[in-house]
């Protein structure tokens, strides 16, 4: 995967040489496919002296067990385990903002707040459920502009992830016997480790359309105060989005996500008790489809306002030991972005 990496920013960088010296006819933000699909971060860079304020809702689905690429059912994790998951929605609400301090230079901060419920079963057949909520972790970024002429425009991430979410959630279960205890890996609200945040964007456009494509690591760079860190993730996203319009585009999007295994472990969890406290049960490879719509309003006290929707579901997925799998995602979102 890495190697995979590497070539794709060598292409890029090649890319980047390549473009011809004309400076006019830059690449612009300000129609309705001038920004990704709202599932996508850190996807633009700002004039001098340019803010944006974001809000997302994104909702996750997942149900279902898998074990590799095959389908797996709860009596063969209970095989193996005493409980089962059976399905988990998690809900974040996010909270982003955009200032360019210079045309060269646009920083990003994110922030989310996380709503966690998870369905699981006993293997005595008896079912309960599990859910927990608050802040997640911050990330800091800053978008550095390589290029922006002739209609092609390319930028570098480089930031990072603050541990401000909580990794000590826990609840009342039937088999705690009363007592609160910590809920495994999946249920907790941020990663307690700090993380570095790496990315590069290439953009092009002409008349009637829009492209794109991004690759980008969250990496976690220490163990948390309970000697884990989450595995770490890479995405490579490429998108085409096209104009109805001048305030109405539609996109498609296919995105490749690598995510490593957990490394180390919680001596809070027992593995043996539930498949989602168990490491080996975490991380894989995954192939994304979305289709989405953007609205921005170009003229009136509300210029500037964008409208965006995404959905999004696997063509492909293997994973790790034995999870549940990805159903789809769902991601509204308004952008508001002024001198």
């Amino acid at each position: 995967m890495k190697n995979i990496i590497i070539a794709i920013l060598c292409v890029a960088t090649t890319l980047s040489f390549a473009q011809e010296k004309e400076e006019n006819n830059k690449w612009s933000s300000n129609r309705p496919d001038g920004h990704a699909p709202i599932s996508v971060m850190g996807d633009h860079t700002h004039h001098k002296g340019e803010f944006m304020f974001s809000y997302r809702y994104m909702t996750m689905d997942m149900r279902q067990l898998r074990q590799g690429t095959n389908d797996a059912t709860t009596a063969e994790a209970h095989s193996n385990y005493m409980v089962a998951p059976l399905d988990m929605t998690m809900n974040m609400h996010m909270i982003g903002t955009m200032y360019a301090p210079s045309d060269k230079i646009t920083v990003m901060v994110m922030a989310n707040y996380l709503e966690n419920d998870m369905n699981l079963q006993i293997r005595n057949g008896n079912q309960f459920t599990t859910n927990t909520s608050g802040l997640g972790d911050v990330s800091v970024s800053a978008l550095y502009s390589v290029f922006n002429k002739n209609r092609k425009a390319m930028h570098a991430q480089i930031g990072i992830n603050i541990p401000t979410g909580s990794i000590e959630e826990k609840n009342v279960l039937p088999v705690s016997m009363g007592n609160a205890v910590q809920l495994p890996y999946p249920m907790q609200l941020g990663t307690g480790s700090f993380g570095a945040n790496l990315g590069l964007t290439y953009l092009g456009q002409c008349d009637t359309f829009s492209w794109g494509h991004q690759i980008t690591g969250m990496i976690n760079i220490n163990d948390n105060d309970q000697d884990y860190k989450f595995g770490n993730r890479y995405k490579l996203n490429n998108w085409i989005a096209g104009k109805i319009g001048d305030n109405l585009s539609v996109s498609v999007r296919l995105e490749g996500v690598f995510v490593d295994e957990i490394d180390g472990a919680s001596g809070a969890l027992n593995p043996m008790m539930v498949t989602t406290a168990d490491t080996v049960n975490s991380g894989g490879t995954f192939v994304n489809y979305g289709f989405g719509l953007n609205y921005l309003v170009t003229s009136g006290g509300l210029k500037g306002l964008r409208f965006t929707t995404e959905i999004s579901t696997p063509l492909y997925q293997d994973l790790n030991g034995i999870q549940l799998k990805q159903n789809y995602n769902l991601t509204f979102g308004l952008q508001y972005a002024f001198h």
